[in-house]
């Protein structure tokens, strides 16, 4: 019983994530995606306890500090970020909580 190798010869499967295919990712295979601080690439954009709407964008829902892979920003910002964040709770121009946690 001999095989005939010609006949049974197959196209290569194709791959399915190559390098320019796919979102990217580890979980999905292919580059991951690198995200760049905001603040490193814009070097006019400062991180300042009294911009309150701006520093909400880093809080969640419940009034907890995004962490890095959350805001995306890099250690030496997400360091000037949190003392930012606790800098405007202090004042009271952030809250501590959320207004549906302080409820209870």
């Amino acid at each position: 019983m001999a095989y005939n190798t010609e006949a049974q010869q197959q196209e290569p499967r194709p791959r399915r994530y190559g390098p320019g295919e796919g979102g990217g990712g580890r979980r999905f295979g292919g580059p991951p995606v690198r995200r760049v601080c905001a603040y490193c690439k814009d070097r006019n954009l400062r991180i300042d306890y009294k911009r309150a709407d701006m520093l909400q964008r880093y809080v969640t829902d419940r009034g907890k500090i995004q962490g890095r892979r959350g805001s995306g920003l890099c250690a030496r910002h997400q360091r000037s970020l949190s003392v930012a964040i606790k800098r405007a709770r202090h004042l009271a121009l952030l809250p501590y909580t959320a207004a549906h946690v302080r409820r209870v």
